[in-house]
């Protein structure tokens, strides 16, 4: 693909290092977000700044998405400001906010009537893995728009697979985040046992994270969590957002999900502790509540 003008909405603490590995490879960026303090540091290297979303679609050949929750996916892609009422035809729209299966799918047929080019494309990896440009990028949507832009998928990601149609990035996503919920219980159980059996959890994480246990949270997060690290690679807030999206969609599927009920209300019970800026490691903050 020719270096067209990409724009990105939400720089977060993932979307910022996104943002700029598309700026570092010589895409012209054009850029919105809530909080236009937060882009400062984007707009100092070279983006620019529009002053609306309606502003942003009209002027981008590539409209790239990835804020807090499905309430924000309607309000910037729906209405007559919004991407799918101002974006090009030709032009592609991709959603990679973790959201509703169901809303990708709507975003999709609307922007297909329009002649705009829709996928879903949800991300895992957390702020490591978006600094590095080593996401594992989830995209559903049609074949042909997914080749076009896979070299923009490059730019950001390592581990890029088209699961299918619309949405079935986002159901990719849901299974991700099902995965994690429960498998964060065993690792801030694991790191509390070590605790409290008077080892060091440093020397235990280094025995078990090579074995059967391994897990990407278990090394990234447990190394953390042993440093009373609780800043946020992704928020407890955001991750309570996608448990409560895949519940939803495992209920309409009738899945059985205890392990992942169970993760939920554990991670709300942090959130009522005042841990919803937290990254998810903070779970041990609640466990150790539970135990004064």
């Amino acid at each position: 693909m020719n270096r067209k003008k990409i724009g990105f909405v939400g720089t977060g603490v993932m979307g910022k290092s996104m943002a700029r590995h598309l700026m570092e490879a010589g895409y012209t960026l054009n850029l919105f977000t809530r909080t236009k303090e937060k882009a400062l540091g984007l707009m100092d290297q070279g983006a620019k700044w529009k002053e609306s979303i309606a502003a942003l679609a009209e002027d981008s050949d590539i409209i790239i998405t990835i804020v807090g929750y499905p309430s924000d996916v309607e309000s910037i892609y729906f209405g007559e400001n919004g991407i799918l009422e101002n974006a090009k035809p030709g032009s592609y729209v991709i959603d990679m906010t973790t959201s509703s299966p169901l809303l990708a799918q709507t975003i999709y047929k609307q922007a297909k009537e329009k002649g705009i080019h829709a996928l879903d494309a949800p991300v895992s990896g957390g702020d490591v893995g978006a600094r590095n440009a080593a996401l594992t990028i989830m995209v559903g949507g049609d074949e042909e728009p997914f080749q076009s832009v896979y070299p923009v998928f490059e730019l950001m990601g390592q581990n890029i697979v088209l699961q299918g149609e619309s949405g079935a990035g986002q159901h990719t996503k849901m299974c991700n985040q099902i995965a994690i919920a429960s498998g964060m219980l065993g690792v801030t159980e694991a790191i509390l046992y070590a605790e409290k059996a008077g080892l060091d959890p440093k020397t235990v994480l280094q025995s078990i994270e090579f074995g059967a246990a391994g897990s990407w949270s278990l090394s990234n997060l447990g190394s953390r969590m042993i440093e009373g690290n609780f800043a946020p690679g992704f928020y407890v807030k955001h991750f309570i957002k996608d448990m409560k999206i895949a519940i939803e969609s495992a209920e309409q599927m009738q899945i059985p999900i205890p392990g992942l009920q169970l993760a939920k209300e554990l991670y709300e019970k942090l959130n009522e502790e005042e841990g919803g800026n937290d990254g998810t490691q903070a779970l041990l903050k609640y466990y150790k509540l539970m135990m004064a």
